[in-house]
C-alpha cells in the first residue's frame, strides 16, 4: 500500500492506553508506528523515551485519556514535552477519547474547571495541534489555545445501522438535552423520530428519568439510545427501564465512548431487550470486559482520514462533530 502521507516526513508514537487504535491509525496512512519505551523508577517516577528522531517531523501521538487518567495524561503530557524539545517541527495530540471534557463548567463552589486546565496544559507541553473525538460538550473546544479539531462518529453509526433499523416503528432516544442536538442530526440520517429524556443526576453514578419520555416513547417497538459515553450505565440503565415499561421490546444502545466501569457491564447486560451496544474504540475495551452483544466499529480511518487532510492543507470540516451535512 503506497502511503498517503510522506513517511520521512513524519514519525507516530502511542501512549499506552490504546495501542491497538494508533496501529489502525498508522496502518490507514501506511506509516510505522515507531516505538516507545515506558518505564518505571523505584520512586514510582515515569520515563519514556521516544525511539525515533522527531528533529524537523510532523509527531503524532495518540493517547485516550482512559483509567488510569491521571498516569495516560502524564504519559501524553511528557511525550508532548519530549518531542517539542527534540525539535520537532509541528506536535500532534491526537486524544480519541478526552475524558475531562465532562468538567466544563463550575458548578459548586471552589472546584477547577479541569477541562480548560488540560487544554492549556496540552498547548504549555507542546502541542501544536489537537484531535479528539466527540467531546462531552461544544464548549469544550473553546478552552484550547492551539488548533483543535472535534471528530465525529456518527457516520459511522449511520452507515452500520442504516439497512438494520426500521424506521416506520424505531425512535431515536437522547438521555439529556446536551447530547439533543447531536442525537437530532443523528436520526435524521437513519430517518427516525428523536425523543429527548429529562435526566437528573443524583450521583456519579445514579440518575432519574423524568415521566416526560415515557408520552413521546409510546407506541414504538424498538428504540435506539444514543450518547456520547456509557461510563457506569447509570443513565442507560435508566432509560432502558422506562423504555421496557413503555412497552419497547428492542432496544440499540449507541455511543462513542464505551468505558463499562463499576457495574455497567452487570446492569446492562441484565436488560434482555438490549439486543445490542454498538460502539467505537476510542477506549480500548479487553476481549474478557466485552458483553457477547457489543459490536465495536472502528474510527481508525477517521482519524487517518483527518491526519491526511490536515497533511495535505485540506478541509476536514465534513468530519468535524457539529457538522450538519452527512456524517
Amino acid at each position: 500500500m503506497e502511503p498517503l502521507i510522506d513517511r520521512r516526513e513524519v514519525r507516530f508514537f502511542s501512549g499506552q492506553s490504546n495501542k491497538p487504535l494508533a496501529v489502525g491509525i498508522a496502518n490507514y496512512l501506511g506509516v510505522p508506528l515507531d516505538e516507545t519505551i515506558f518505564q518505571r523508577f523505584t520512586n514510582d517516577n515515569l520515563r519514556i523515551q521516544l525511539c525515533a528522531s522527531v528533529r524537523g517531523r510532523k509527531v503524532y501521538l495518540v493517547q485516550s485519556l482512559t483509567p488510569p487518567v491521571s498516569d495516560h495524561l502524564l504519559e501524553l503530557l511528557m511525550m508532548l514535552d519530549i518531542a517539542r524539545s527534540a525539535a520537532a517541527d509541528e506536535i500532534h495530540a491526537v486524544i480519541p477519547y478526552f475524558s475531562y471534557a465532562r468538567s466544563d463548567k463550575k458548578d459548586a463552589p471552589r472546584i477547577s474547571i479541569t477541562a480548560r486546565l488540560i487544554a492549556d496544559l496540552l498547548a504549555t507541553a507542546g502541542a501544536t495541534h489537537v484531535m479528539t473525538m466527540q467531546l462531552h460538550s461544544p464548549q469544550v473546544h473553546g478552552f484550547f489555545s492551539v488548533p483543535t479539531d472535534p471528530l465525529t462518529a456518527r457516520g459511522l453509526f449511520v452507515e452500520y445501522l442504516r439497512e438494520r433499523v426500521d424506521p416506520e416503528s424505531t425512535v431515536v432516544v437522547a438521555p439529556d438535552a446536551g447530547i439533543a442536538k447531536s442525537a437530532a442530526r443523528f436520526a435524521s440520517l437513519i430517518h427516525c423520530p428523536v425523543a429527548v429524556a429529562s435526566k437528573k443526576r443524583i450521583s456519579d453514578t445514579r440518575v432519574a428519568v423524568g415521566e416526560a419520555l415515557e408520552k413521546q416513547v409510546a407506541g414504538f417497538e424498538s428504540a435506539i439510545v444514543y450518547d456520547d459515553e456509557i461510563a457506569t450505565g447509570g443513565s442507560m440503565h435508566e432509560i432502558c427501564q422506562v423504555l421496557v415499561k413503555c412497552g419497547v421490546k428492542r432496544i440499540r444502545l449507541v455511543c462513542t465512548h464505551g468505558l463499562f466501569l463499576g457495574q455497567a457491564r452487570e446492569r446492562l447486560g441484565g436488560i434482555p431487550e438490549i439486543e445490542e451496544i454498538v460502539m467505537t474504540d476510542t477506549v480500548h475495551v479487553p476481549d474478557e470486559r466485552r458483553l457477547p452483544n457489543m459490536t465495536i466499529l472502528s474510527v481508525a480511518e477517521i482519524f487517518g482520514e483527518a491526519i491526511r487532510r490536515n497533511y495535505h492543507h485540506q478541509s476536514i470540516g465534513s468530519l468535524f462533530t457539529f457538522w450538519d451535512n452527512g456524517g
